[in-house]
């Protein structure tokens, strides 16, 4: 038999050829986020690993090397940025909805939300979810309703459950109702010691009934900033106030009714380690206790790391911090907020990323009157159905979209850890000598092994330089530029 088409043959030949050689090589792929808006989640030429140049230190990633597993990353969805979404029409809302929780070649999948219990200070206006008259109490809670969620939480919701309904939600509440308090106010006063017992129902109702609208709260943190009593609404609790609360009431509550959600401990700044260590230090309490979380307005990131190396068995969670931008400044400052963040939070064991807030509309509203953060911008400014996405947005997009849930923090190192040099025998070339080196040119980054068998590798640069980012991985490398003050997400097969 005679093969009369050799080219053709030739061809395929070569081509099963180079594709067994790609196949053996991986190939990189890469989406640039540059600091003056000319590139956002731009994807780049694909590259191929191959041979060191010789040039640089290299990121060296190994998924062997495993750490936390990933909850998701995600933002606030406040009263306030549910009310402006609400108020879109349904054609835009439903567009936006879908690009931001969807999973599609253009969405960036927002995994997790965190929902204040009653009005956070970024609601239009102070609500409980059992509101009486002066000198009325329930301790029935005969009246308790989820009154103003229906308004525009709970609508929202489950549009967004509907696009993604395996989203985790974390509640937390910033006041019990005004009669339970001995300031009798929104603003400030603790939480009268006869009413622990009611006030761990309230929580606990707010949970069920959730849950009957269909809305599966994961965790509750216990009080959003604690030692804060100058937010509209606020309660302090003391660290004493909080053991007996939480040991005593709410956590055996919880443990018999509500086990399939985690009780989370502080949610405040980093500069306070000692409160939720001191809690978790009473073993009566520690066991309704699933983890601490943390904001970063005061404090060093690494504290995170501190609280997990004395109970590595209770989990880490960020669960919010404002990121603004200036308009008046054109260039984003978004390779400093994904160092501090994205990958401060997750080298120092965060489960997840919540950023404050959602939306906003052009004014930072709404927000409540004395004690509401008046300039709190949203990851979205909102403007009836025109829609401008801030540097927030751009920051968890960045991660989002490439890491889901259920992904593991692999090893990577970072900036002056220690690595490898090979060099030459100054007197026999044909000997090569390692040292070790605590490098500081290894931009800042974080690498996560995915359920679906990717590597992810997250770099910001946030020098004044152009730089090269160069990547080790299984003994192969890659040289990718990466623009100053630019992040990168690189994305290649295990």
């Amino acid at each position: 038999m005679k093969i009369r088409n050799i080219p053709l043959l030739l061809y395929l030949i070569a081509f099963v050829w180079l594709s067994a050689g790609f196949a053996q090589q991986p190939s990189v792929r890469s989406w640039i986020s540059k600091a003056d808006g000319s590139a956002l989640l731009e994807e780049q030429p694909i590259q191929l690993f191959g041979k060191n140049d010789g040039r640089h230190f290299p990121i060296v990633v190994d998924e062997r090397q495993t750490f936390q597993e990933i909850d998701g990353f995600g933002f606030a969805l406040t009263g306030g940025s549910a009310e402006l979404l609400h108020k879109m029409h349904l054609s835009s809302r439903s567009a936006l909805l879908k690009e931001l929780f969807g999973k599609g070649t253009n969405d960036v999948s927002i995994s997790y939300l965190r929902l204040s219990i009653g009005a956070s200070d970024l609601n239009r206006f102070v609500y409980s979810y059992n509101d009486l008259k002066d000198g009325e109490t329930d301790i029935d809670l005969k009246k308790f309703s989820l009154g103003h969620d229906y308004d525009d939480i709970i609508p929202v919701l489950k549009e967004i459950l509907a696009i993604n309904p395996t989203l985790k939600i974390m509640a937390s509440p910033w006041s019990a109702p005004t009669w339970m308090k001995t300031s009798g106010k929104v603003r400030g006063g603790s939480l009268k010691p006869e009413y622990y017992a009611v006030y761990a129902k309230y929580l606990l109702r707010y949970v069920q009934e959730m849950k009957k609208e269909g809305i599966v709260i994961d965790a509750i943190t216990v009080q959003n900033e604690p030692l804060n009593s100058r937010n509209t609404p606020s309660m302090p609790i003391t660290v004493p106030e909080m053991r007996i609360f939480l040991r005593d009431h709410l956590g055996p509550l919880f443990d018999k009714n509500a086990p399939e959600t985690k009780i989370v401990l502080f949610d405040h700044n980093c500069d306070r380690p000692d409160y939720p260590l001191a809690l978790l230090n009473d073993m009566e309490l520690d066991r309704y206790v699933d983890g601490s979380g943390f904001h970063h307005y005061g404090g060093d990131i690494s504290t995170m790391s501190l609280v997990h190396q004395a109970r590595p068995d209770k989990n880490i969670y960020f669960t919010e911090q404002m990121v603004i931008q200036n308009s008046d400044v054109p260039i984003m400052n978004m390779a400093y907020q994904v160092e501090r963040l994205v990958i401060g939070t997750m080298r120092n064991w965060s489960k997840n990323l919540i950023l404050w807030n959602l939306a906003a509309d052009p004014n930072n509203d709404p927000h409540t009157d004395n004690g509401g953060c008046s300039i709190c911008q949203g990851a979205l400014t909102l403007d009836g159905d025109a829609v401008s996405k801030n540097v927030a947005f751009h920051v968890i997009a960045q991660a989002s979209k490439f890491v889901p849930p259920g992904s593991v923090r692999i090893q990577s190192n970072g900036p002056f850890d220690a690595v490898v040099n090979l060099t030459t025998d100054e007197e026999n070339a044909e000997i090569t000598r390692a040292t070790s080196i605590a490098q500081g040119n290894v931009l800042p980054n974080v690498a996560f092994k995915t359920p679906e068998g990717k590597i992810v590798l997250i770099v910001a640069n946030s020098s004044f330089t152009d730089r090269s980012v160069k990547i080790q991985y299984q003994g192969r490398f890659v040289n990718l530029p990466l623009a100053a003050g630019a992040i990168a997400t690189y994305v290649w097969p295990i």
